[in-house]
């Protein structure tokens, strides 16, 4: 197999990017801070207008045409000035979806994090991944395997990300700090979590990548680690559990692997210790078996040759793209607009079943969820599934 840092992977299209300047940075921060801005609404804002500038501007009257009752709170400038100012100050800076240098294998994925903070060798995301994560309370065999299975990858150019948790997480990074190593943190960039990581994190943020969706200072919560998980399976080829229990919550990073379409791998582990019984139950499921680092890499280069993943963003995943810039917004009947709710309820439908249901073009039904979403009366669930939102 040839070295993965010499494979030019997601080389087959052009990304839909450019680069940006600080004005444009702080429109993209502010929009993605404003209230009702999601992924989904950041990247069809996008898609629309061409700009986060023009998106800013066009927000109230989204919202007045959407039925809204109130003004929309727009991130103020001063605030993401600050934001950006406290990122800076840590060494971070941000990486928006729509600019050169985001992960491109996180942008495939359905709704990427419009951005991230990066602290480090940036230039490590740009080359294949393989994340590894298992057991908080992991056994001494399964770090000391960890070790050695990171250090042999590390040697065939493949980068190792993981979310610089206790136990398996630690060990996997401590061992490639040297190769390329990306640590994936729930909390601002700032926050050492947990305490006890300080020294770790310093490491991997000078030799490293330190990467979070969060901005500098923000102190993680319990729901914010599964986000975290999602990224590091976004960022990877395919994920190796070492270790895991019946109920581990590295379990929900498998589970994401898979729903990605990345290649889940397990290290199998002894009948009767407790650590095992997660990575046993994937093996039973389907996953891939792995005793030595060259399963991984059997496993993996099938991918790396065919180059399986190309620059999509998400940017031009929806077909029928709406005329671009304020000019071409079109206006759309109130008729329109509520037969696009009345075929909305509790369960999550495709925008082609909405289309169907409500006798209108896919582009109409855009517009209409474009504009309902502002006001906050849908949920958008990624895969082009709407809801209404229940009150």
């Amino acid at each position: 197999m040839p070295k993965a840092d010499q494979i030019p992977l997601f080389a087959n299209a052009p990304l839909p990017q450019a680069p940006l300047d600080d004005l444009q940075r702080l429109a993209c921060l502010r929009l993605i801070r404003s209230e009702q801005v999601g992924p989904v609404t950041f990247r069809e804002l996008i898609n629309q207008f061409g700009g986060a500038d023009v998106a800013l501007e066009m927000l109230p009257e989204l919202v007045r045409r959407g039925g809204g009752k109130r003004t929309i709170r727009i991130c103020p400038r001063d605030a993401a000035e600050a934001e950006l100012a406290a990122a800076a100050k840590t060494g971070a800076r941000p990486i928006f979806t729509i600019e050169p240098g985001y992960p491109a294998a996180l942008a495939h994925v359905d709704v990427p994090p419009p951005l991230l903070y990066v602290k480090g060798n940036a230039d490590l995301l740009a080359r294949p991944a393989v994340g590894i994560v298992g057991s908080r309370n992991a056994s001494a065999a399964g770090q000391r395997f960890t070790r050695q299975i990171a250090t042999a990858l590390g040697a065939e150019g493949l980068i190792i990300v993981s979310g610089l948790a206790r136990g398996i997480d630690a060990a996997a990074h401590e061992a490639s700090l040297t190769t390329g190593t990306v640590a994936v943190v729930a909390g601002g960039i700032d926050i050492v979590y947990p305490p006890e990581h300080e020294t770790l994190q310093r490491q991997v943020g000078e030799s490293g990548c330190l990467v979070t969706e969060q901005p500098p200072g923000y102190v993680p919560r319990a729901q914010d680690f599964p986000r975290r998980n999602r990224i590091i399976s976004g960022m990877s080829l395919g994920v190796l559990i070492v270790e895991a229990a019946r109920r581990s919550g590295t379990l929900i990073t498998a589970r994401i692997a898979g729903e990605q379409g990345r290649e889940v791998m397990a290290v199998p582990g002894h009948p009767l210790d407790p650590r095992a019984e997660g990575t046993n139950q994937l093996l039973r499921d389907g996953a891939t078996l792995v005793t030595r680092a060259s399963d991984v890499t059997e496993v993996l280069a099938p991918i790396l040759e065919a180059r399986a993943f190309d620059r999509q963003t998400g940017l031009q995943d929806l077909p029928d793209a709406l005329p671009s810039g304020v000019a071409g917004y079109p206006a759309l009947a109130e008729d329109a607009r509520a037969a696009v709710l009345a075929a909305l309820g509790p369960a999550p439908v495709s925008v082609d079943e909405i289309s169907r249901a409500a006798h209108l073009d896919i582009r109409s039904v855009r517009i209409a969820l474009l504009e309902l979403a502002l006001t906050g009366r849908i949920e958008q669930h990624g895969g082009q599934l709407v809801s209404l939102r229940l009150v």
